[in-house]
Parts: C-alpha cells; structure tokens; sequence
C-alpha cells in the first residue's frame, strides 16, 4: 500500500503539486500537516488523500468562516 496526496485548485481540478509517497496513512497526514501552508500559498484549497487510488478522504486547505 502507498499513500500520497493528490492536490486541487478552486476549480476542484487536480494541479501539480510535490509527487511524495509514504508507507502509512499517519506520515502522511504528519507530512501534510507541515506543509499545508505552502501548499495553499501555492495556489492548492484542498487535498485528497489516496491509497493506491482509492480516495480516504478530501480536506480544504482554506481558512474557517467564522
């Protein structure tokens, strides 16, 4: 099993973003948690998480209404 992340623009399309590859879901999600600002700032508003190609979950990048 691989994880990586798949990375989406405003668009919901996907755009390019670092091509890592990790052996268990929880580096990847410690991954992203350390470079989610990079990311945003690049231009990425959400994530999909994949295993092989099987979608875990989607999570927004941009900030919370309040």
């Amino acid at each position: 099993m691989a994880w990586s992340w798949r990375y989406e623009g405003t668009d919901g399309k996907t755009v390019e973003g670092p091509a890592e590859s990790f052996s268990s879901q929880a580096d990847a999600e410690s991954w992203i948690g350390q470079t989610w600002r990079e990311l945003a700032a690049s231009g990425v508003t959400s994530v999909a998480l994949l295993e092989d190609d099987r979608v875990e979950y989607r999570m927004s990048l941009l900030p919370t209404a309040e």
